[in-house]
């Protein structure tokens, strides 16, 4: 598996040989593309980061989590997953971060650990990505973009933790 970048690299390199192209210019050219893409997004991504820091550090994370432990409890998912539900769809590394908390807390090979990087693996970062694409190409009405990809996103956390429990524990 680790030769597959190398042989990619080369045959971009015989492709662009065959081609008569420059790669290194049309590298430097493509990157060149992409700084007003990175401009016009970076204001999305600050906001968003700002936000997830301000929702763990109000104690609105701690309010929400205590509120819908219950709830997670009667459906078979262990509350000390709660945190990790609800970053979850904001924060990639936010839900790593937990992620990597539950592991050394609960171990690796336990039932929370393993339904905790089932849930990381079987969800998506739904915020960051729909401010991401909307906001880089100018869409400020999403419709039901995000409802939708709330919904998909609990029911991939929750069937992805209640078959850990059926196939493994």
């Amino acid at each position: 598996m680790t030769i597959i970048i190398p042989i990619i690299i080369a045959a971009l390199i015989v492709y662009a040989a065959i081609k008569k192209v420059n790669p290194y210019d049309a590298f430097a050219e493509g990157a060149a593309e992409a700084v007003p893409t990175i401009l016009h997004v970076l204001p999305y991504l600050g906001a968003m980061l700002m936000a997830i820091n301000l929702f763990r550090r109000s104690g609105a994370m701690d309010a929400l989590t205590t509120t819908i432990a219950p709830a997670m409890n009667f459906i078979g998912i262990p509350p000390a997953l709660a945190p990790l539900a609800i970053l979850r769809p904001f924060s990639g590394s936010a839900a790593l971060a937990m992620l990597q908390d539950v592991l050394i807390n609960h171990g690796a090979d336990s039932f929370i650990g393993c339904a905790a990087s089932v849930m990381v693996g079987s969800t998506e970062t739904i915020f960051y990505t729909v401010s991401l694409y909307c906001g880089c190409i100018g869409v400020s009405k999403t419709r039901y973009a995000i409802p939708v990809a709330l919904i998909s996103g609990i029911v991939g956390a929750v069937s992805g933790v209640l078959l850990v429990r059926l196939l493994c524990f």
